[in-house]
This record gives structure tokens, sequence and C-alpha cells, in this order.
């Protein structure tokens, strides 16, 4: 996921805040120019449950990839600012926290002078469905040519997808929120283009509208995201998280008690990963408790391809147990027993949180 918004709208502090590391985070526009990255562990606590429950000599979580990008100014798509590195750097993305400002702050520049999130809203999704327009209309220039040269007539299909993707931009849609067809998402998917990708609104307040969940600009924020195919939207306060992370545990517990106010980061890292529609499953046991990160609808022998290609190639079976049935009973032994640790073939559904052991048999190597 990356973290997309204009200048000075909180998206180091954020990021710093997800990761717990120290990038900048100045009061100037342009502070990040190159692309920081870093492995977010996501919250679990059937993970933790699991790790102390075995106590295991190893412990393996799953992760969220973010990525703090630099921010974006009207004009970027024709190279203003840091347009141009900033949308090759979204386009490497799988998805967007995209940081809205919607805190006063006299002492914190604006790009465009006033806030007005709105505002700033349709420049970002304007700089992004630009981008994309124009690298449409090569890929469309390209496949038509191909057509009518002989070339490869396959691309006619693909030409007429890009066509319907021109106009749906053209009209100010996104592509992500339109309805396609089977064949049109393998042209898109070719494209990888930048409206497509999920997006999750990220709204940074300032924290007494935090603490009391209002703000004059949530109405219309709230209109605009429902107007154009309501994507998920989460309030939070960037300088409550950084002075949060800079207190002891304890501090922070009793901070959040008296002020009536609670972390966000969790709910952000556990909704951009659902967002990019991964689960994951896991495997437990005295030496090792981890979790395998899945695409959602995987089926048992891709799923155990993730430990190692043989458990696919010789897939027998799988061993599944539910985390709550293995919670209340406090034994596989005990699940086993009752009968609630069942054997599923290569046509199940993996689901998140199954705790999973796979049987697979020998795969002899092909002669040649």
């Amino acid at each position: 996921m990356g973290l997309v918004g204009l200048p000075n709208v909180g998206k180091s502090t954020t990021f710093n805040c997800l990761t717990q590391l120290q990038v900048a985070a100045d009061n100037f526009p342009f502070c990040t120019i190159e692309p920081t990255t870093a492995r977010v562990a996501i919250p679990d606590e059937r993970y933790d449950w699991l790790c102390e429950h075995y106590k295991p000599k190893s412990k393996v979580p799953t992760y969220l990839e973010v990525t703090d990008i630099a921010g974006l100014v009207r004009g970027a798509a024709q190279g203003k600012g840091l347009g141009n590195a900033f949308l090759a750097n979204i386009r490497a993305v799988d998805g967007i926290f995209h940081v809205v400002r919607v805190f006063p702050d006299s002492d914190v520049t604006h790009v465009d002078g006033e806030v007005d999130p709105v505002r700033d809203l349709e420049t970002i999704v304007g700089e992004l469905a630009a981008k994309d327009i124009e690298f449409v209309e090569k890929q469309l220039a390209a496949a038509d040519h191909a057509v009518r040269m002989g070339i490869d007539k396959s691309k006619a299909a693909a030409a007429e997808t890009y066509r319907k993707v021109l106009t749906v931009l053209q009209e100010g849609r996104e592509v992500r929120i339109q309805e396609w067809t089977n064949s049109e998402i393998e042209h898109l998917n070719e494209l990888q283009l930048l409206t497509a990708k999920p997006v999750i609104y990220l709204l940074n307040m300032s924290e007494k509208d935090f603490r009391r969940k209002k703000n004059k600009h949530l109405r219309a924020i709230m209109e605009w995201v429902k107007a154009r195919g309501a994507d998920q939207v989460i309030p939070f306060c960037a300088s409550l998280e950084q002075n949060l992370m800079a207190m002891e545990p304890e501090a922070a517990a009793a901070y959040c008690a008296e002020n009536e106010v609670q972390s966000m980061m969790s709910r952000i890292i556990t909704t951009g990963y659902h967002e990019l529609h991964l689960i994951h499953f896991m495997t437990a046991g005295s030496d090792e408790v981890r979790c395998w990160t899945i695409r959602d609808g995987c089926k048992a022998p891709d799923a155990a391809g993730c430990i190692h290609s043989d458990m696919k190639n010789g897939f027998i079976c799988a061993e599944v147990m539910a985390f709550d049935d293995l919670k209340r009973l406090e034994s596989e032994a005990a699940a086993r027993e009752a009968g609630l640790r069942r054997q599923e073939g290569r046509n199940y559904t993996m689901a998140d949180g199954d705790i999973v052991v796979f049987k697979f048999g020998r795969v002899n190597p092909k002669k040649k």
C-alpha cells in the first residue's frame, strides 16, 4: 500500500506511526523525495494467542508492505513538482492509502492556501486520471496499429477495452468503480492503471476534532466519497499517533482511557491488508507459529505451495482446524477427539485464520 496525498498532509508522520520508523516529516513541500518502504506486521489476536499457547522457538507474523510516496501537486501528470516520479511510484504499489488533511493549523503550510479537503481529493484523483488517460491513449494507438497492419489481430479486443476505459476516465469516473467483464478485466490487469487500484481514505484530523468525532469538512467528504463508489474512510489523528508512539505502552493506554480516544493504526493496517484481498492461514507448534499470506479464494493446494512447491505438487489433503475451536478446547488432541480437525481435499477454499497441516506425497521427477 502506498501513502498518497498532497504535500504537508501528514503522510510521512503516518508512515512513521505505522512502521515505527523515523523518516523525515518536516513542514515544507516535498520533504519526502525518494519513496521509503517498510513491512508492517498485521495485528492478529489469534496469532498472539497461538504464540502464547505454544511458546514456539520461532514466531513469524504476516506483513503489509507500506510505501511513503512524495507529495503530488496540481499539474503532476504534466511533470510539475515531483509529478512523474510520484506517479511512477504509485504504479508500483498494489493499493493506495489516500491521506487527506482536514486539520486547521497556520503553522503547517498548505500548497493551495486554505484547507479544502474536497478540492484536495479532486486534485489527486484528477492527476491520477490524467496520467491514466495519457497511458491508455498510447496503448490504444499501439493496439490499433497492430490490428491495422495485421501484426496481431488479437489486439482488437484489447483495443475495445481501452476505448471503454478512455470513455470512463474522460467522464470523470475511476476504473475501479466500474463494472467490467472477465475478458475486460484481463486487459485491465495488463495496464496496472492508477485509478484501478483500491483506495482507503485516511482523514487526518486535529486531536480535538478526533476526540469529539466532529469536523466541518466531514459531511462534504463523505458525500464526495459516496458519490464516487463508497470507498472506505478512516478518520485518525497523526499528531496523536505520534505522541502515543513516543510514550511507554502503559502511559499510552492511560492517556487513551483518560481522553476517550484510541489509536487507529491497527485498523488502518488490517483494512489495507484486506482491501488487497489478502488473508492468511497459520501453522502452529512448539517449533514455530507462522502466518502464511494468500489471496482470498485460494484453494488448499495453492496454499500448500506457499510453504513448498512439493506440498502443492504432491498434495493429498489439508487437515484444517478453526482457531475458535482450538482456543475453546485448548488442545489439538481435544479438537481431534471432538471431530473438529477435519480433512479437506484439493477443492477446499481456504478461510482466514485456518490452522492447517498439509499432507503430501513424494513427487517423482519427470524423466527426460
